[in-house]
Parts: C-alpha cells; structure tokens; sequence
C-alpha cells in the first residue's frame, strides 16, 4: 500500500520543482525529502523526476502520479469539510434488509427497539430475497440482514450468522372455522382447509414433512410468499394458517382467531446476518440481545 506520507511530499516537489523549495514549505531537510522520494520510486518501480539542470521535470510516470496525487488529496480536503460541517445530531443511518418470506410482526419486533434508543437514527428497511440481501451486505449496503436460516455452508462469503432465537409453530383459525372442524387437534387438520406457505419456504419444508409424519391430508386452499396477506385471508375464515408461536397473543388480537393446535416437532429460526464475526455495531447488538431476551428467551450467542 501507498504511504500517503510520501505521496504528500512527492506532491510538494512536483508542485515546487526542485527539492529545496519543497523542503523550506514543508520545514524539513532535503535529505529526508529526497530519501521519502526514493522510497516512493522504489514501490512504484518507476522514476518519477528527471533533473534538467538544477530542477527536476516529472517524467511520464511521475505526471500519472501527480494527478492521481491531486485527485487524492482534493478528495482528503473534501472529507474533512463535510465532516465539519454535520450537524451534532445527524441521525445515524441504519440500513436493513429482511428476507422476503419472514413474518413482518417478528420482523418489526426485532427492529423495534433500533428506534427505541434515545439516540437520533434513521432505519432504512430492504425487503427480498435471501440471495440478494446477502450480496447487498457484503458489499456494505447494508449493515445487517434478518432471515429465516443461516448462511448456507455452500456459500463462499465475508458474513456471519448469528442466531437470534427459534420458537414453534401455532396453527390459527377463526371461531367459526374452528367450530367446523373434527375430531383433536392434529387430527382435526384432515381434510380442513389450509393456508400454507409457498414451496421453497424453509417453514413449508417443515410442516410439509409434519404433515406427512402425521398422515394428514388437509385441503390447501391458497399459498402466499407474503405471510401478512396469508393471515389476512385466515382472518376472512379461508382456511386454518400458520404464524409464529412467539407472536401468538399479538396474532389472535389482530385477526381476531384462535390457536387450533401448536407443532413443536416444526421451528421457525430466526437469524442476524452481519459483516461482523463478534457483533460489535452498537444498534445489532442492542437488537439481538432485546430480541433474545425478550421475544425468544434466551438463545446462542455468537456466530451460528
């Protein structure tokens, strides 16, 4: 890498032309400078100054390096203005992104406490694909990622999970619907109409092979990627859904249902993706320790 200290004092001498000079404005000694100078060629791999009489003339690499030099410490200048001139109580910006098919109740739960603080910050939220947040995050566009599973160990990237909690799954229907159906609960769900989630959803794989464990044929009536529009339609009496057990008194208020059944053998899990081995950003790790404690119970700390 570059020593910018060097770059400055080849940037004095180009300007000034000779060594002299440039050592007088900079109050230091010719031998120091022409050995910084030295220094800078021998990286480089390139003289950056032909002597022509007593003052030195760039060379061609030398006038490259001047304007890169330039540009570089405009860009310094710049900086040092901006950051001057910010208010005291800018808020912090904190960008977002939360998987697409994670329930948006949980979601907000967990982000909640970001606006809680005290202190001035201005959350900016993503919603979509796994895939696409990841690669976001990565790149720093994000500061952190809300998901339903961790980092595939197929992938190759600078990002860590870590587990926020896991709770079971509680299925949910109207009075009316829950009144129409038979026998106890698993056995009630043959044959009863069912929201369930799209295929390709971690918690559809799950309750898929529930369903399959317990011999039960429900009828489906509608999928959704969207689990806000699916619990919209169970409102209506469209059939039995799915919602997190850690959310269950919030659910059966909004939407005015009640729990049919809980499934323990099926988890929702509930990760932190961030840049970060050890979460050290202040905000993350106000929300993993609020969301651990009080929405899931205490749950493993660290990289999943």
């Amino acid at each position: 890498m570059i020593n910018y200290k060097h770059l400055h004092y080849f940037l004095v001498v180009a300007k000034e032309g000779s060594v002299t000079r440039a050592s007088e404005r900079l109050h230091l000694t010719p031998q120091t400078i022409s050995g910084q100078l030295s220094l800078l060629e021998g990286q480089l791999g390139k003289p950056l100054f032909a002597r022509v009489g007593r003052n030195l003339e760039l060379t061609e690499a030398g006038r490259l390096v001047l304007s890169y030099a330039e540009e570089i410490f405009s860009l310094g200048g710049e900086l040092e203005e901006v950051i001057h001139q910010l208010p005291a109580d800018r808020p912090q910006l904190f960008q977002v992104g939360v998987v697409d098919v994670l329930p948006k109740s949980i979601a907000h739960r967990i982000l909640q406490p970001a606006l809680d603080t005290g202190d001035p910050v201005r959350m900016i939220c993503r919603e979509a694909e796994f895939d696409t947040l990841l690669a976001e995050l990565t790149v720093h566009r994000l500061d952190l990622v809300i998901a339903d599973r961790p980092i595939p160990s197929t992938v190759s990237t600078r990002a860590f999970s870590h587990k926020i909690g896991e709770c079971a799954v509680g299925l949910f229907a109207t009075a009316e619907l829950k009144g129409r159906l038979k026998g106890g609960f698993p056995a009630c769900l043959d044959g009863a109409p069912l929201l369930l989630p799209s295929n390709g959803n971690q918690l559809r794989v799950g309750i898929d092979q529930w369903l399959d464990r317990q011999r039960l044929h429900p009828r489906v009536v509608a999928e959704f990627d969207d689990s806000a529009l699916m619990k919209a339609f169970g409102q209506q009496g469209a059939g039995v859904f799915i919602a997190p057990d850690a959310i269950r008194r919030e659910v059966e208020q909004q939407y005015r249902v009640s729990l049919v059944g809980l499934v323990d053998e099926v988890k929702e899990h509930f990760f932190a993706i961030s840049v970060e081995r050890r979460v050290s950003h202040p905000l993350v790790a106000e929300l993993l320790a609020t969301a651990r404690g009080s929405l899931f119970g205490k749950a493993e700390e660290g990289p999943a």
